[in-house]
């Protein structure tokens, strides 16, 4: 028995969907533990494409239960479009779990996520627009709306003739945009509750049953560890936390029932969105980069927007696996680096204003877009890695390249993956069941 959390070791977009989708083979039961329709993960199976935001990639394997966790915000609209997508496609959806406490996206969460985000000009944080940040807003300030509320129209309409008035004065006077009839959300997302009815209970009780019957839990995250709300590159992060600690909460479960923690990184960086990005590449190597391997080119599942390319991180990357505790990683997308003759990592930072030297992160605040970051180069290897099933069928130079990356992040990689298929994977280890991660002693800045 496992029970294991997959995280984001960078800034989201890290092919987490394929790590998941392989892992969830032998899972019993998957859970998505935070984030909403602002995820964006795509799984190729027999060389059919599914794109997921809302719903756990798990779902293409029949029999495994599939829950989004408490610690998810739900637009059921999106909700009931995805799931019929894939309905239509086969998918059977008996074993999908929607938590009774997870927090509804409203039509009033949109409108004001897309005006806030427009008002901010030049200072704009890069967000989706798909009303999570204001939805997590009204969770944290008590006042938001539940699946549990959707079923009971009484206690739906309780709310919004609150809720909506309250709205209706940011939103006309503030943003000058016209007010929105409670009535109307009240008809439109009572018959959504009627729906979705079938699928909402007790989650954090069905995966606590889980555990005490042995079953295999995969816990999988959207977005990655520097957007996280405490833990990235603030503000310019997601509102939930995607990193390892936010899967308990998220799932409501206790730590001592998680077994293991898998990072997700590329062989090389990418950002979608606003933010500082110290291993940035413009011009060339960034196209090249963002282009490699189409159709599976570095374009944002959900937004559509183009992402931002750079080189590894490895100080980000140590970051990563303290903050996530990670016992092992995978590295995705290592044919994308098949073409280049060199091949940069950053291996520290050197303050541009201090001129001083950073192996570890100085800080994720605002200092952070101050760092300038230091370099070792590596030959490429110029040719193909998307037959190689095997660490030794790599080539040398790609050997090397990944032998580098574990040690100075001081952490095993256990998969490799080349292409977006299934079977172009390597396993260097085994993910799931290899031997926990033993803290060494490091130097501080």
């Amino acid at each position: 028995m496992a029970n294991v959390i997959v995280v984001g070791a960078q800034f989201g977009d890290e092919g987490k969907a394929k790590v998941t989708d392989l892992l969830a083979k032998n899972a019993d039961v998957v859970v998505r533990y935070q984030g909403g329709a602002n995820a964006g993960h795509t799984v190729v199976v027999d060389g059919e494409t599914y794109k997921f935001h809302l719903i756990p990639s798990g779902i293409v394997y029949s029999g495994k239960t599939c829950i989004l966790g408490p610690g998810m915000v739900i637009d059921p609209k999106s909700f009931l479009q995805e799931l019929q997508a894939l309905m239509d496609r086969g998918l059977d959806d008996s074993n999908l779990k929607v938590s009774n406490t997870a927090h509804v996206t409203m039509p009033y969460h949109l409108a004001l996520d897309a005006a806030e985000e427009d008002s901010r000009g030049d200072n704009k944080i890069g967000t989706t627009k798909r009303g999570i940040g204001p939805t997590y807003a009204d969770k944290c300030a008590r006042s938001g709306i539940r699946m549990e509320d959707l079923l009971d129209k009484e206690v739906l309409k309780q709310k919004l003739d609150w809720l909506v008035p309250r709205k209706n004065v940011v939103l006309e006077k503030l943003y000058n945009l016209p007010p929105m009839d409670p009535e109307a959300i009240l008809d439109e997302y009572y018959e959504y509750g009627q729906r979705i009815k079938k699928y909402v209970c007790d989650t954090s009780e069905l995966i606590f049953h889980s555990v005490q019957n042995r079953k295999n839990i995969l816990f999988e995250g959207a977005q990655g560890t520097l957007l996280d709300l405490d833990h990235g590159s603030y503000p310019y992060v997601t509102s939930s936390s995607p990193t390892a600690g936010g899967a308990c909460i998220g799932a409501g479960v206790g730590p001592t029932i998680i077994d293991r923690v898998i990072g997700v990184s590329k062989a090389f960086m990418t950002r979608v969105g606003e933010g500082p990005f110290p291993t940035e590449q413009t011009g060339e190597i960034s196209e090249q980069l963002r282009q490699t391997g189409k159709p599976w080119a570095e374009v944002g599942v959900t937004t559509g927007r183009p992402r931002r390319c750079g080189w590894f991180d490895a100080v980000l990357g140590r970051y990563a696996v303290r903050i996530n505790g990670l016992d092992c990683l995978a590295i995705t997308k290592l044919d994308v680096l098949d073409e280049f003759d060199k091949i940069q990592v950053a291996i520290a930072y050197k303050g541009r204003q201090s001129g001083k030297m950073y192996r570890d992160l100085p800080s994720i605040g605002s200092s952070f877009q101050h760092m300038e970051p230091i370099y070792e180069t590596f030959p490429g290897w110029n040719q193909s890695t998307s037959e190689c099933r095997s660490f030794k069928e790599l080539p040398i130079n790609a050997q090397r390249y990944l032998d580098f990356l574990a040690g100075e992040l001081d952490v095993p990689i256990a998969i490799v993956s080349v292409g977006p298929k299934r079977d172009q994977t390597v396993i260097i280890e085994d993910p799931i069941h290899g031997p926990k991660r033993v803290l060494s002693k490091v130097a501080t800045n």
